[in-house]
């Protein structure tokens, strides 16, 4: 469990929200972990009907990577970064095969990893602001 997610149950839906707003919700080692435990979790239980999942704040649904943790493990010769990779291109892979609707809302920046959680799954929808588009 990591508090940089906030996973809930809304009668059949189960809800997952990104919650590093400050980091533009960039993925972590802990949160593909407990992602996938959610899903798989879920994925096995019949009261659950479709997976929602959204980014917390107003700038981003998913940056990307935890791109400091990347750059430190590659500068310290460790594992960290293959051990995140190889987390996440799973949980990219258990999200195209995932047997329930998933739906992901895309608000703000979405990038790397944040693409990878939401061009893998059926449904994703984007949302532009009238500010960001030139459109009043």
């Amino acid at each position: 469990m990591t508090d940089q997610i906030i996973s809930k149950v809304r009668g059949q839906l189960g809800h997952i929200t990104l919650n590093r707003p400050k980091a533009l919700n960039a993925l972590t080692q802990e949160m593909c972990e407990e992602l996938t435990r959610l899903l798989l979790e879920w994925e096995k239980d019949d009261k659950i009907g479709a997976v929602l999942i959204d980014g917390a704040g107003d700038r981003a649904f998913c940056a990307g990577g935890d791109v400091i943790l990347l750059h430190d493990s590659g500068k310290a010769g460790d594992d960290r970064a293959e051990n995140f990779w190889r987390s996440e291109y799973a949980l990219n892979e258990l999200i195209q095969r995932y047997s329930k609707p998933y739906i992901c809302l895309i608000d703000g920046f979405v990038m790397g990893g944040g693409v990878g959680l939401s061009v893998h799954g059926p449904v994703s929808y984007t949302h532009l602001r009238a500010h960001e588009t030139g459109r009043n």
